[in-house]
């Protein structure tokens, strides 16, 4: 039986030993499963792909960040997959070309965890967010990266393309944040240490991660 409580950590010794390996099991899985044009976009992600101690911390967010606002047009669930709410791994993300703000967020999340940016550093986080003054808040994800626990975060966002740290951003509203291994709930005296136990889609698409990277 599948150990959901374990699958953050597994994804993470996965996703570390990619960088010190290749990626050529992916782009084959790419190149199987969805063509070669999605392939081709693998190679260019690949390309493009920070290397563990290649660029400063900030030098990677910002490339990886820009890689996919650039590269992945934004479309609701429904148009991409035909389905109310779907959280698509990053290898599903790249052959759609497209996804909605939690697909941005984890792909750039998993796209940062193989650069060697450390896990700790990151958290996926579901805001409320004021696009227009006076109109409703909507529901939204971004990632944020913290360059030490207590610091102010940087916010990387598909909507606004630019990097800036979360007094910046006062469109947003955090609800509750998580990674692979810890869950945060504003206000809360404690942090959770199972996020999987509270949010099913990302245990899901947790496992699915796994399954991409070691077919």
């Amino acid at each position: 039986m599948f150990n959901w409580a374990r699958a953050g950590l597994t994804l993470l010794v996965v996703l570390a030993s990619i960088a010190a390996t290749n990626l050529d099991k992916m782009q084959q899985l790419a190149l199987t499963r969805y063509g070669s044009d999605v392939a081709r976009l693998v190679g260019e992600w690949r390309a493009m792909l920070p290397v563990p101690g290649g660029l400063k911390e900030l030098e990677k967010l910002e490339r990886i960040n820009n890689f996919f606002n650039h590269r992945i047009r934004w479309a609701d669930d429904q148009t991409v997959w035909q389905q109310e709410d779907y959280w698509a791994t990053l290898l599903e993300t790249l052959s759609k070309g497209a996804g909605d703000c939690e697909d941005f967020a984890i792909a750039k999340y998993a796209s940062l965890l193989i650069s060697g940016i450390p896990e700790s550093r990151m958290r996926l986080t579901y805001v409320r967010l004021q696009q227009q003054p006076g109109a409703p808040a909507v529901a939204h994800m971004i990632l944020a990266y913290y360059p030490d626990p207590s610091a102010e975060p940087l916010i990387l966002d598909n909507f606004v393309a630019e990097i800036r740290t979360a007094s910046k951003r006062p469109d947003l509203v955090p609800v509750y944040a998580f990674n692979a291994t810890n869950l945060w709930i504003p206000g809360a005296s404690a942090v959770g240490t199972d996020p999987t136990a509270r949010i099913s889609k990302w245990r899901d698409v947790l496992a699915r991660l796994q399954a991409e990277f070691t077919l």
